[in-house]
């Protein structure tokens, strides 16, 4: 179920963000605008809690200690890429800040 739910979410991330916009570097290109729409109305980074879903999803299958750590280095490694990301969004779009106020950045009601 995390691994379905994580692949809708991501389809819907990239689908909102469209081919045109979407990068795996975090910085922000000339011209960007700050996405608001679809997961982005409750979320700052749909995409990368839906590569920890699936990823929870696959560890979940058969649980050893190698996919668990691995697992958890992949939430350590996103969340300080989003911290990094984060920082280059607020001195991009002065708005950035009303935004972090209203949205989650992984997981709804929790962080």
């Amino acid at each position: 179920v995390p691994a379905a739910a994580g692949t809708a979410l991501g389809v819907w991330a990239v689908l909102v963000m469209r081919r045109t916009r979407f990068r795996i570097l975090p910085d922000v290109r000339a011209g960007a605008r700050l996405m608001r729409e679809g997961p982005y109305r409750v979320l700052r980074h749909p995409m990368y809690t839906a590569l920890l879903l699936v990823m929870a999803g696959f560890a979940a299958t058969a649980p050893t200690v190698a996919r668990l750590l691995l697992w958890a280095a992949l939430c350590c490694d996103l969340v300080a890429k989003l911290s990094y990301e984060e920082r280059l969004l607020a001195r991009a779009f002065p708005e950035y800040a009303a935004y972090r106020e209203s949205t989650w950045r992984l997981i709804p009601f929790v962080f």
